[in-house]
C-alpha cells in the first residue's frame, strides 16, 4: 500500500431493488420489472466494477408483510446468493452481506461466508446487525423481537464466535502429500469448544481461513450498544449522518469507545451512507430529485416516517411544522435514523411535506445535488474533517443514478487523486488498506 492511496476515499454500493428512492419505481425507465432477475443485480456490479468500487452491499430483511399496494419485494433472494452470482461475472468487487445475529446459526452463517471467500479469492465482508423488527421475529419462532440489551449481548456471543469459526484452521493444513500418504495435519486442528449463553460450538468448522484471513467484519449499528459492539470486533463501520454535526458526533462517540475498548487501536473506518443527484448544472441535478419527489405517494412516505419514529403520524398536517418528538434518550427503536430525523428537524424546521422529502432516498443520509464538482467538494471536506473514510452510496434509481455516478463524480474524484485509477490488490481487505 503506498502513502499516496491511503488518503484514497473508498467507495461501495447498497443495492436496493430499482433505487433508493420511494418512487423510483414509478419512473418510465425504471428497473422494476427486473427485481427478481438475478442478472439485473449482476449487471449492477459489473457497473460499479467498471467504475472500481470496493464493495457491493446487500441489506436484509426477514420478513415481507406487503400490508400495502406499494411494498417493495426489494429483498427478493438471500444476499449470499445474490453475492454468489455476482461473484461469478466481477473479478476484484468486494461483496458484502448483511447476517442477522438475532436469528442466525453462527456455524451455517460462517462456513456460507468462508466458502465465498474461498470461491473468490478474498473478496467478502459481513454486515452484522440484530434486526429492527417483530415481524421479522414472528418468522423465526420467537413471540416477538428481543429487547436491545439482550440482541446486542447475543451479538457480542456471535461475533466472537464467528471469529472463532473463521480462522479455526488454515488451508496449509491440508497437505495433500500421496508420496508420504499424508493428507492433513490433524495435530493443528482441534475443537475449540465455546459454550455461551446463546451458543454451544465445538468446533472447529469445515471449511479453513480464507485467502484474507477472515472476511472483512462491518457493522452498521447507531446506538450506544451498537458503537459498543463495532469498538469490539468491526473492520469497519456503516453511518448515518445528514449533515457534518451529525457525522462528527458519530465518530466522537466511536472514537471514545474506541479508546476504551483498546487504546492500541486508533482508528476504524467510517462509511456514511451517500445519496447523489448530479449533472452539469445545479438546477439540472434537482430537477431530477424534483422529478422523483413529485411522483412519491405521500402514504408510502408517511407509512416509512412512522417505522423511523415509531408512532402513527398519518393524522399530522401536511403543510404545518412537524410536531415535537420525544429525545433520542427516551426512544426504543432504531435510533440511527430516529436522531436524523431530530437533526433535520433541528436543522431545517420543516413541514411534514418537507420532511418527507428529505427522507425520500435514503431515508435521511447525506444528500448531495450539484455538478460533480460542487458533490466532491462535500466529500472531501467529510473526509479531511476525519468523519469519513469513504462513503456508502445509496442511489436514488438505479441503474441511472449508480451511471451518473461512475460517469461524473468518479472521474472527478481520480482528478483530484481521491480515488483509485485501478485495482492495486486482490482481497478485500487490501482494497480498504486493512492488510
Amino acid at each position: 500500500m503506498t502513502m499516496d492511496s491511503k488518503k484514497h476515499l473508498n467507495i461501495g454500493i447498497l443495492i436496493y431493488a430499482c433505487g433508493h428512492h420511494q418512487a423510483a419505481w414509478l419512473m418510465s425507465d425504471s428497473s422494476v420489472e427486473r427485481v427478481g432477475d438475478i442478472s439485473y443485480y449482476q449487471e449492477l456490479a459489473q457497473i460499479s466494477e467498471q467504475g472500481l468500487f470496493d464493495a457491493v452491499f446487500f441489506a436484509d430483511n426477514h420478513s415481507f408483510p406487503a400490508k400495502s399496494q406499494s411494498d417493495m419485494p426489494a429483498f427478493w433472494f438471500d444476499p449470499i446468493v445474490s453475492l454468489t452470482a455476482i461473484s461469478q461475472v466481477t473479478h476484484h468487487i468486494g461483496l458484502v452481506a448483511t447476517i442477522s445475529s438475532t436469528f442466525s446459526n453462527p456455524f451455517t452463517a460462517s462456513r456460507q461466508l468462508l466458502s465465498l471467500d474461498h470461491v473468490t479469492q478474498g473478496r467478502v465482508g459481513w454486515n452484522l446487525v440484530t434486526s429492527m423488527t417483530d415481524l421479522e421475529a414472528f418468522n423465526h419462532s420467537m413471540p416477538a423481537l428481543p429487547p436491545r440489551e439482550e440482541r446486542y449481548a447475543k451479538a457480542h456471543e456471535f461475533a466472537q464466535l464467528m471469529n472463532k469459526l473463521f480462522s479455526s484452521w488454515d488451508s496449509n493444513d491440508f497437505s495433500h502429500n500421496r508420496q508420504d500418504n499424508h493428507l492433513i495435519h490433524s495435530s493443528h486442528i482441534h475443537p475449540f469448544n465455546h459454550e455461551g449463553k446463546y451458543f454451544n460450538v465445538k468446533g472447529p468448522s469445515t471449511t479453513p481461513r480464507s485467502p484474507q484471513g477472515k472476511p472483512v467484519a462491518m457493522q452498521a449499528g447507531a446506538s450506544s450498544q451498537g458503537i459498543a459492539l463495532a469498538a469490539k470486533y468491526a473492520d469497519a463501520v456503516y453511518a448515518v449522518a445528514w449533515n457534518l454535526k451529525q457525522a462528527k458526533a458519530f465518530r466522537q462517540k466511536l472514537d471514545e469507545q474506541l479508546l476504551s475498548e483498546d487504546p492500541n487501536r486508533q482508528h476504524i473506518k467510517v462509511f456514511p451512507g451517500l445519496v447523489t443527484y448530479v449533472g452539469e448544472t445545479y438546477e439540472a441535478a434537482y430537477a431530477k430529485k424534483q422529478k422523483l419527489d413529485e411522483a412519491l405517494p405521500v402514504e408510502t412516505a408517511l407509512k416509512q416516517l412512522s417505522f423511523f419514529i415509531q408512532q402513527d403520524c398519518h393524522n399530522w398536517e401536511l403543510d404545518k411544522p412537524v410536531p415535537p418528538l420525544p429525545p433520542v434518550e427516551s426512544f426504543t427503536g432504531p435510533v440511527g435514523r430516529y436522531e436524523t430525523v431530530l437533526e433535520i428537524i433541528q436543522d431545517k424546521n420543516p413541514t411534514l411535506r418537507e420532511l418527507l422529502g428529505y427522507l425520500s432516498a435514503g431515508g435521511g443520509h447525506l444528500t448531495l445535488i450539484g455538478t460533480p464538482k460542487d458533490i466532491v467538494d462535500t466529500m472531501e471536506l467529510w473526509m479531511d474533517c476525519g468523519v469519513a473514510d469513504g462513503f456508502n452510496l445509496m442511489p436514488p434509481v438505479l441503474p441511472n443514478s449508480l451511471e451518473d455516478f461512475v460517469n461524473l463524480i468518479i472521474p472527478e474524484m481520480q482528478k483530484r487523486d481521491l480515488f483509485r485509477s485501478s485495482y492495486d490488490g486482490t482481497t478485500f481487505r487490501e482494497h480498504l488498506g486493512l492488510m
